[in-house]
């Protein structure tokens, strides 16, 4: 099947948007009405251009746009064939964010205390109070806690550095506009949190991609891009890093921390699963106070739908001057969420949580280690999620498989929407927690494998 060209001459004609742009527009909408099918090949960019009357340029653009969008894929040799979408499905939970989103595991063992302690404090509590406006940033009572629960990760945090805020998402939106302006450059890993991207590209802010090796971010990269751009901050996920399961070690930690301080590079560290080890390595913003933005949260240890986290500021100064890009983004945490977290963090459930969740995690680990013991998967012991790399020999690319197993029900995305340096590698991530119990996680974790092992039966299946 081929792209109806007629259609696509007059859509051009018609329209004053960019034509690379309009090109992946066109391409997406014909993926949609299924004009266009996975695996359809699509003109050669010359012929296109010819086809279109447009220059070649133009057409190549187009086509990187729509590779960029997850739409396409293409290699040397072989042309550009259309990768589609996951096909709609319907999810246990009802929702489709199950299907991208990294979410912890729900351990049977404590949802009842969860219950019980939640209408404890709730039907204890004015809920006229928690329905009104609050102090930006949490009450003192709620920085009060959160300075106590962070000090293990950030010796001599003061409430006066920390503000309490609707989820991690919301300090990266209110960081990334507090230190960049549109037009201006924050270095990220090579692989990252598909979020910053979203916010990068919202904000019209540069990623400049930092390579990385086994220890972490590479630190000659990262000074280099110190001393000939003008960086206004690196962005890290040092523990457990989402997607790649690497953790920075203490050597590359302090090293980062070095170039931190001689450069003044303000630092954002997203430890969104430094509580999961159950023994971590020294943050950052222990190293490097005087410059790192230290974040943490409950959605990766208790709950995602939980919305609450914490930020520590460098100084009380910079606390304010967050708190108002926090108020205009975001006007306020949940002050119900805030109460919940709040009460649970003193009554220990949080820690009784971080340790179910760890526990049920370590056991899912060890059986995607056994069952994909033929593949070369990256984990770690408390962790969540695993990278696995695909070899050319099982006749996949990452985004076909990420497409076929996600129809199949398996939360699994791949490299490409992580990867800053549009050159990711052929990897998917695949999540062991969320809504499933053990037993789905080890029937996933089985048809996975299949599908790996028995590539071409399985792909007559999505042909």
């Amino acid at each position: 099947m081929t792209p109806n060209t007629q259609h696509w001459i007059k859509r051009l004609n018609e329209s004053n948007k960019p034509a690379y742009l309009l090109i992946a527009d066109l391409i997406e909408e014909d993926i949609s009405n299924e004009r266009l099918r996975p695996r359809d090949q699509l003109p050669t960019l010359r012929d296109l251009s010819q086809k279109l009357g447009l220059n070649y340029t133009t057409v190549s653009r187009a086509y990187n746009e729509a590779k960029r969008r997850g739409l396409v894929d293409s290699q040397a040799g072989s042309g550009t064939y259309i990768k589609g979408k996951a096909p709609t499905i319907k999810l246990r939970d009802g929702s489709s964010a199950a299907m991208t989103m990294n979410m912890p595991p729900e351990p049977a063992g404590v949802a009842q205390r969860i219950t019980e302690d939640a209408a404890y404090i709730i039907s204890n509590t004015n809920l006229y109070d928690l329905m009104r406006y609050q102090d930006f940033g949490g009450s003192i009572e709620d920085r009060g806690v959160a300075s106590n629960w962070l000090s293990s990760f950030v010796p001599n945090c003061t409430p006066d550095k920390v503000l309490v805020c609707p989820g991690i998402h919301s300090i990266l939106l209110a960081l990334m506009t507090h230190l960049a302006r549109p037009g201006e450059t924050i270095c990220v890993e090579d692989l990252v949190y598909p979020g910053i991207k979203a916010i990068a590209a919202q904000l019209n802010i540069t990623l400049l991609s930092i390579p990385s090796d086994k220890d972490g971010p590479i630190v000659s990269a990262l000074e280099d891009a110190c001393k000939t751009r003008r960086v206004k901050g690196f962005y890290c996920n040092p523990t457990i890093q989402n997607p790649s399961v690497m953790t920075i070690t203490k050597n590359r930690r302090e090293s980062i921390a070095d170039i931190a301080l001689r450069y003044n590079l303000p630092i954002i560290e997203d430890d969104a699963y430094g509580m999961l080890p159950t023994e971590g390595q020294k943050t950052i913003a222990s190293l490097a106070p005087e410059v790192t933005w230290y974040i943490s949260g409950f959605s990766k240890c208790f709950g995602a739908g939980l919305r609450s986290a914490f930020v520590i500021a460098p100084s009380t100064k910079q606390a304010l001057r967050l708190a108002g890009s926090l108020r205009a983004t975001s006007v306020m945490a949940s002050p119900i969420s805030n109460t919940l977290v709040t009460n649970w963090i003193k009554n220990g459930i949080v820690t009784d949580m971080l340790k179910a969740v760890r526990a049920e995690s370590a056991a899912r680990v060890k059986l995607a280690s056994k069952i994909l013991d033929s593949w070369q998967l990256t984990s770690h012991p408390e962790g969540f999620h695993i990278w696995l790399p695909i070899s050319n020999t099982t006749g996949w690319s990452a985004s076909e498989l990420a497409l076929h197993l996600r129809s199949q029900g398996i939360s699994v995305v791949a490299s490409s929407a992580f990867s800053t340096d549009n050159n990711p590698p052929e990897a998917v991530r695949i999540c062991l927690g969320g809504p499933i119990n053990r037993e789905e996680c080890e029937q996933g974790l089985k048809t996975i494998s299949d599908t790996l092992e028995y590539p071409q039966h399985m792909q007559m299946q999505v042909m």
